[in-house]
């Protein structure tokens, strides 16, 4: 069964998604939809889909869909998810989420009153270094510290424009990957602290974030993330990990120098994906990745089961992007559970 799917939003990353359902087993992207109708037009041409809406209703009444793919800014997405909820659609929805935990509580509650699926579009844990750190994190025994970094100097405001006037922005936009890894490798968190700063002038809200997480296990984790940091050379869009068990250590590094140390056994890896024709390097990290992460969607509507990132997963991290603001704001820890 080849499963049709919509694509709402045809902006900046929507390129990546269809570039990547291309590349998918099981499904098809057979309407995209956007307001604009001239950006909807154009990425059906560039993509060969046959129909183009800016209407989501009409799509959703029309296409005769499997799934929606939504690729809109957090604003929207509670209006979508929940509109792909009324017309028993599954649903993938981009991060961030939603801007208030209300919103991503409604939509979750939407869509199991529905009964449909619903993944959150959060593809750091999919890339294939990270894969590689989970897969050689469990042969360390205990964790008992963490650290992953994400530190450049590129200039995402270029591309996203948008992203230099938000109140909230590293944590909101980049944190939420991070934190959303050190789950994946590290397990829940019980309570952080964070730190923010602003260092370029000419936005509105932080570009650096530093927070510490206290799991659950009792071991800690340390996230940073910051656009200000200055590096001899480039390495957008990497992050970096450092994991140490009570029986070896694990290590990804800049350049994707990946490094599994057990029992005095040394495993070295270059632990870079391979990279397709319509990929475009340094970015092709993060592209492989949302072929994984669609590729597993698929599968998990194939076969019945519930996706990784989840909405009710993803509830965990979003809380800890809201908590850390609350802790930055308030100088004293977040205690999850509390918002």
């Amino acid at each position: 069964m080849v499963l049709r799917g919509g694509l709402i939003g045809a902006g900046y990353f929507a390129a990546n998604h269809l570039h990547s359902w291309r590349e998918v087993e099981g499904a098809d992207i057979v309407a995209v939809c956007d307001l604009d109708e001239t950006k909807a037009r154009q990425a059906a041409a560039d993509y060969g889909i046959a129909a183009v809406y800016t209407d989501a209703r009409q799509m959703m009444r029309e296409a005769q869909l499997d799934f929606v793919d939504i690729v809109t800014t957090p604003e929207s997405h509670r209006f979508l998810v929940e509109l792909a909820a009324e017309h028993r659609l599954h649903t993938i929805c981009q991060k961030p989420f939603a801007s208030s935990m209300a919103d991503a509580r409604a939509m979750v509650a939407a869509c199991e009153q529905a009964g449909v699926q619903l993944m959150v579009h959060e593809n750091f844990r999919w890339q294939h270094p990270m894969q590689l750190v989970r897969e050689h994190s469990a042969t360390i025994g205990d964790l008992f510290f963490g650290r992953i970094e994400f530190r450049t100097t590129f200039d995402i405001y270029a591309v996203q424009p948008y992203l230099a006037t938000d109140e909230h922005f590293i944590i909101y936009d980049l944190g939420i990957h991070l934190l959303d890894l050190a789950r994946f490798f590290m397990g829940e968190v019980a309570s952080l602290m964070c730190y923010t700063r602003r260092v370029n002038p000419k936005i509105k809200g932080e570009d650096v974030a530093t927070i510490m997480l206290k799991m659950t296990s009792g071991a800690t984790c340390l996230v940073t993330a910051s656009y200000a940091s200055h590096w001899e050379t480039e390495n957008f869009p990497e992050t970096t990990v450092h994991l140490e068990g009570n029986q070896g250590t694990v290590h990804l590094a800049r350049d994707y120098q990946f490094k599994a140390v057990r029992d005095g056994e040394v495993i070295n890896l270059h632990a870079v994906p391979e990279k397709l024709a319509w990929m475009r390097p340094p970015g092709h990290i993060v592209q492989d990745s949302v072929i994984r992460i669609q590729q597993h969607w698929v599968d998990c509507l194939q076969t019945g089961t519930a996706p990784q990132t989840s909405g009710n997963d993803n509830l965990k991290t979003l809380e800890l992007v809201f908590g850390a603001y609350q802790s930055a704001a308030n100088g004293q820890p977040y205690h999850v559970g509390t918002l």
